[in-house]
């Protein structure tokens, strides 16, 4: 099955932030996603430096874009703070989510 970036924001939407309940799509977290082959690499950020939660929230990126039939070692998480996150990166679903 060829991999496609819909495909991988397809199953990225299905990954909620623990805290918000909202996609980290929506949020804005996924800054890009890059596919290699059958490599695939997410460039992404948190909502603050230092989140606790990132192993939770990779653990269930990876898991997602296994389900495309990615092996684990062919899947790399980039966490980069810059630029950093601010809510203007949401998307108007997010914003709508938390009444902005």
């Amino acid at each position: 099955m060829k991999i496609t970036q819909k495909a991988i924001i397809n199953k990225l939407i299905e990954v909620m932030d623990p805290e918000l309940n909202i996609s980290i799509v929506d949020l804005g977290l996924v800054y890009d996603t890059q596919i290699t082959k059958n490599k695939v690499k997410i460039i992404m950020t948190l909502t603050t430096i230092g989140c606790p939660l990132f192993s939770l929230i990779e653990t269930q990126v990876r898991d997602k874009i296994k389900e495309l039939g990615v092996k684990d070692e062919d899947i790399s998480l980039d966490l980069t703070f810059d630029p950093p996150w601010s809510m203007e990166k949401m998307s108007k679903k997010g914003k709508a989510m938390l009444g902005i």
